[in-house]
């Protein structure tokens, strides 16, 4: 296409190819004619460029990223309107998406996950030092270069932490990606630096695993998981992902910003660690959890004592200026003790020679009572020893020494190795730790964990509310262990009270688990006065235990002015009170023929303005004329009679 052909935006930059979509602007490839180099264009779509509070916002964005210079955040070079079309000009970032390349690949090696991370956190913590959030980390935002440079973009929703009014929302709404938003972003309430974490977190976590954490049908579902649940340890999705990397995630998913890193800075530092092949913070916090946990189960019972040896002095150790004891004393003790150590030898050679030798029985399998019975009616000895083993059952024989039926002297010992069973842990102490500390603690001590959701009203979502078996208790490694989580006080229907009385509505509200509230009072046609017309939130609804349910009861039929129609015809008397609501009753008053009244409302009963329930009845007094009497007189016909 020759450059004459080409859009041309701000008589500079010439647009070429579509190279990105998203939900409220394109970004194109384009020359910048001045200094000769790509660029890549955000422009405004046309359907949102008419709203002001997008405009809002993709002004911001370029405000927001224009002042961040830094080698991992994109940089923005200019931006402007031409023709009702807004745009953003930027560094060219001439490599795949984050998103495209976990896409493309699947799950990426930890250490090039935790790379990116380092370099993704270093940008937030820039930006977080300029008092700036991002609020929208996510991979499609974490662009790569074709040397694997991370750089983050898109500040579109960035706002200044210090700025009371910087929302370009109402309070209580929510802006982000649902997949990838913190807890406190999910339930519209404010947030800082850690929000941020939180979400690169979740990018770590899917670019570990190959998937997020959490997924659903709707982006409601999905916020509900990421304020109610915890997510399954990356480690139980893909096996390879090492347990100091894992500890980092687990921390930046913590529901409490409290709980996470203090900032950027402390993550990358940690990240740094990790890279490095040392310990992380988050891997000793955790592992310190676990082994206070482990210590305090396993911890001696009351009233246990410890015996101390007691050390006695050794003879001769006393190194003062005594002068050295006679040589020759010292000789003749020695031999004295070699001629003993020989005589104890020819003896033992001599009954060796006089044992005969016998077959070693098989005791493997065997319990220790019947090997020990066993080998000492063949005449042996028995030492026994203890081992664990998770596949021999408790008290049954591992192995033997001698071997089975091979020859051994009579009256020689055999040692036999008893199992004990598989290995014994106290299960550590879990209650009061978020599910996902509970799990990395059990996996500690060699235990797997498993969780039922509980309501609980008591105790916050995501705690753990008790263990079975519980703490202290000895089980065996790599055995289960019951984790019950509080997922909070449930959620309940609420009933359908209308036309009951208040009292039997309160009380089939209490019994679902709901406060009352109320009552409130509106007038109704249909209902009788004092029952039950509806409740707030209305019948069906799912909310939470324990939540404020208002009744609202009937004060009765409502009342309406009555209208004025004295001297109005009965025909529009009766219009205008039938409109009203009201029946009509009309009574005649006869009025002399030529009287001005005739066929006129001539008073009506409520008086004009007065206030009656709507459906009674008016009644209204028309004047009709007289009847008069006629005087009708008939007279015979007239007959004549002529005579012939």
């Amino acid at each position: 296409m020759a450059d004459d052909d080409l859009r041309v935006l701000g008589d500079r930059y010439e647009i070429h190819r579509l190279i990105a979509r998203g939900g409220m602007a394109q970004v194109y490839l384009a020359r910048d004619r001045q200094l000769d180099r790509p660029v890549a264009v955000k422009e405004l779509v046309p359907e949102f460029a008419a709203d002001p509070a997008f405009v809002e916002r993709f002004r911001r964005e370029a405000q927001s990223a224009a002042r961040l210079t830094h080698p991992n955040i994109v940089s923005v070079y200019d931006w402007g309107t031409q023709d009702g079309t807004y745009f953003i000009v930027m560094e060219y970032v001439d490599g795949p998406s984050l998103s495209q390349l976990i896409r493309r690949d699947g799950a990426l090696h930890p250490r090039r996950a935790a790379e990116i991370a380092s370099e993704v956190a270093a940008a937030l913590g820039f930006a977080h030092s300029q008092d700036v959030v991002h609020r929208d980390v996510k991979p499609g935002n974490v662009l790569l270069t074709s040397s694997g440079q991370a750089k983050v973009a898109d500040f579109g929703i960035a706002r200044a932490m210090s700025s009371a009014d910087g929302e370009l929302t109402q309070t209580g709404s929510v802006m982000g990606t649902a997949t990838y938003f913190s807890p406190e972003q999910a339930q519209g309430l404010p947030v800082d630096a850690r929000a941020d974490l939180y979400s690169l977190g979740v990018v770590l976590y899917e670019m570990v695993t190959g998937r997020p954490p959490f997924s659903g049908d709707t982006p409601l579902a999905i916020a509900y998981k990421h304020v109610q649940d915890e997510p399954p340890r990356p480690s139980t999705v893909s096996p390879g992902v090492p347990i100091a990397l894992e500890a980092v995630i687990v921390k930046l998913l913590s529901k409490q910003p409290a709980d996470r890193y203090a900032d950027a800075n402390a993550l990358r530092a940690d990240l740094d660690r990790y890279l490095a092949g040392q310990t992380t913070l988050a891997e000793e916090q955790l592992a310190a959890v676990g082994a206070a946990a482990v210590a305090a189960s396993a911890a001696a019972p009351a009233g246990a004592t410890t015996v101390q040896p007691v050390v006695e002095p050794v003879a001769g150790d006393d190194f003062g200026d005594e002068e050295p004891k006679s040589r020759t004393g010292l000789f003749i003790g020695v031999l004295v003790v070699l001629l003993a150590l020989l005589a104890g030898l020819l003896f033992w050679f001599a009954r060796g020679l006089d044992a005969a030798d016998v077959e070693v029985p098989a005791t493997i399998g065997l319990t220790r009572v019947e090997a020990e019975t066993l080998l000492r009616n063949e005449g042996f000895t028995v030492e026994v020893t203890e081992q664990a083993n998770p596949s021999i059952e408790a008290g049954r024989v591992i192995s033997q020494d001698p071997a089975p039926r091979t020859k051994a002297p009579d009256g020689s010992k055999v040692t036999i190795v008893v199992s004990q069973g598989p290995a014994q842990v106290p299960v550590p102490e879990v209650v009061g730790r978020t599910q996902a500390e509970g799990e990395f603690i059990l996996a500690l001590a060699g235990l797997r964990a498993k969780v039922i959701s509980i309501e609980d009203p008591n105790t916050e979502p995501g705690r753990i509310i008790s263990s079975n078996p519980a703490a202290g208790v000895p089980v065996s490694k790599d055995s289960e262990v019951e984790l019950r989580v509080s997922k909070g006080p449930g959620e309940e229907l609420v009933p359908n009270v209308a036309g009951q009385s208040l009292s039997a509505a309160q009380a089939t509200l209490q019994a679902a688990g709901f406060r009352i509230g109320g009552p409130d009072e509106e007038p109704s046609d249909e209902v009788a006065k004092g029952k039950v017309i509806r409740t707030d939130p209305p019948v069906g609804s799912s909310i939470e235990k324990g939540s404020t349910v208002t009744v609202i009861v009937s004060s009765g039929v409502a009342q309406v002015q009555v209208p004025g129609v004295v001297g109005d015809s009965q025909s529009q008397a009766e219009r205008a009170l039938t409109d009203a609501g009201f029946t009509v009753e009309v009574v005649n008053q006869e009025l002399s023929p030529g009287d001005s009244n005739v066929g006129k409302v001539m008073s009506q009963e409520p008086a004009s303005g007065a206030r009656a329930d709507k459906g009674s009845r008016v009644r209204i007094t028309v004047g009709v004329a007289e009847a008069t009497t006629t005087t009708t007189t008939t007279e015979p016909p007239t007959s004549s009679t002529s005579s012939p």
